[in-house]
């Protein structure tokens, strides 16, 4: 492994990456107008409202970007007693009968995604559930995989991606880097 920073995707290669997947939904989608967008809590939601302007863009179409907060859902770590006050879901359609597009930066084990798919659940009945992420590192434990990927890398157990975006870290990047190294503030 290497003990430094691997930039994967810097601010347009991401901007290109996002306008494939944009595309790569639109042609899985048999009616747009049936779409809705569901951006994971956090970089996923700034994810899914930049494809929605692109998908907009290409279909013609007004979408619904919706926000889930799976951290109630999740099967590998304890509930937080503060995480009660979280508003789990911010999804501004019903999803009954709608393409769902899951929209996360990064899939690793599979278990963000189930429990996504579970908050889901929680909201009605889908048609059709899709994921998209940015960022496949693979080693599921789970057997979830992502329907629209961005970029498929190997990464090590002592490595992680990070996932850094505008609307959240002022920068557009993606990079590869030791565990325990810190993002820059």
């Amino acid at each position: 492994m290497s003990q430094e920073k691997q930039i994967l995707l810097g601010q347009e290669e991401l901007g290109r990456t996002l306008s494939r997947m944009a595309h790569e939904v639109v042609e899985k989608t048999t009616n747009p107008d049936e779409l809705v967008l569901i951006g994971i809590r956090s970089r996923g939601v700034h994810l899914a409202r930049r494809m929605a302007r692109k998908i907009e863009a290409l279909a013609k179409t007004n979408l619904s970007v919706g926000v889930i907060d799976i951290s109630q859902y999740r099967d590998d770590r304890a509930h937080d007693v503060s995480s009660a006050a979280v508003i789990p879901f911010e999804v501004p359609v019903s999803v009954d009968d709608k393409t769902v597009v899951l929209v996360d930066d990064v899939i690793f084990r599979g278990r963000t995604i189930r429990a996504a798919m579970e908050a889901v659940g929680r909201l009605g009945q889908p048609k059709r559930i899709l994921v998209a992420v940015l960022i496949d590192r693979g080693a599921r434990e789970l057997p979830i995989r992502a329907d629209i990927v961005g970029k498929n890398i190997e990464a090590g157990e002592d490595e992680r991606v990070n996932v850094m975006l505008e609307e959240s870290d002022g920068i557009d990047q993606v990079a590869l880097v030791p565990w325990q190294m810190k993002s820059p503030a």
